[in-house]
């Protein structure tokens, strides 16, 4: 069938309205640390509903602060959003705590695949769902879920989190998330350090999920070759600031992106090479 003209199709085929009220929007915001130092500039991004968003940028663009950001997180490491908004599912949010972003169905996976190492896989995932109160019977049900879409996960769920290989320490983290049955992730760096066939292991979970159980994402990744190939929309961040967005297939395609993220320029294009400089 085809498509309205206000309508992308997302990663499961279906119909996202463009010009709905995305799920979450950043307005404007600019971030500061200690008062003093200005880390995001006027950054403003969007994410439909079952969307899957990518935000590119090199190490130190601004990726995680948006993250925390969103998350919640910033008090906790002295920063704070000066100007600007953001709101989720139509309310404002840039005014609450971590606590309470988690409790209205955000939840973040940060970089570095924080594991609670002494823990079992089982354990770890089970921590997860502390903040739900719909009882046993539905945390046990979310398991077996989970455990359907990461079997390796449910073949180690008895050994400790901090034998685990650095792939399967990411799925932990990112089923330790699920665990708390959000509506969106925000998933920071998710490939770093991970073998291509991981990457793409990974990837293909976090297609199914949004293809499967509706879970809307914001990815914020290095790798713009994967990442733009499982995304609807994505965002290139410099310093703090949104120098580019667009369909992820539009990005994919564009000069720009192709030289400095692709690993491959076009005919005109040497003067983007000095960008790969972002990435050593």
């Amino acid at each position: 069938m085809e498509r309205p003209a206000d309508t992308v199709a997302d990663s499961a085929g279906r119909g996202v309205s463009a010009v709905a009220e995305p799920l979450l929007a950043v307005n404007a915001i600019e971030v500061v640390y200690s008062r003093q130092a200005m880390v995001l500039h006027s950054l403003s991004l969007s994410v439909p509903r079952h969307g899957i968003v990518a935000l590119l940028g090199a190490n130190g663009a601004g990726k995680t602060t948006t993250m925390k950001a969103i998350s919640g997180l910033l008090r906790s490491e002295r920063g704070e959003i000066t100007k600007g908004t953001i709101q989720y599912d139509g309310q404002r949010i840039d005014r609450l705590d971590a606590s309470r972003m988690a409790a209205r169905g955000i939840s973040l996976v940060m970089e570095g695949r924080h594991a609670f190492g002494g823990l079992s896989v089982e354990d770890n995932l089970r921590v997860g769902a502390f903040t739900r109160r719909d009882g046993a019977a539905a945390v046990a049900e979310t398991l077996d879920m989970i455990f359907s879409y990461f079997p390796r996960l449910k073949e180690r769920r008895r050994s400790h989190a901090g034998l685990l290989s650095g792939g399967e320490q990411q799925m932990c983290v990112i089923a330790r998330a699920l665990m708390a049955r959000p509506r969106m992730i925000l998933l920071d760096e998710p490939s770093m350090g991970l073998a291509p066939q991981l990457v793409e292991d990974i990837f293909g979970i976090i297609a199914r999920l949004n293809r499967e159980e509706g879970v809307t994402f914001l990815l914020a990744e290095q790798n713009a070759a994967v990442a733009l190939r499982f995304a609807t929309h994505g965002y290139l961040v410099e310093n703090g600031r949104v120098i580019r967005d667009g369909l992820a297939a539009e990005l994919a395609s564009a000069p720009e992106i192709k030289a400095s993220y692709l690993g491959f320029a076009d005919e005109g294009m040497a003067g983007f090479t000095e960008r790969k400089r972002w990435l050593t």
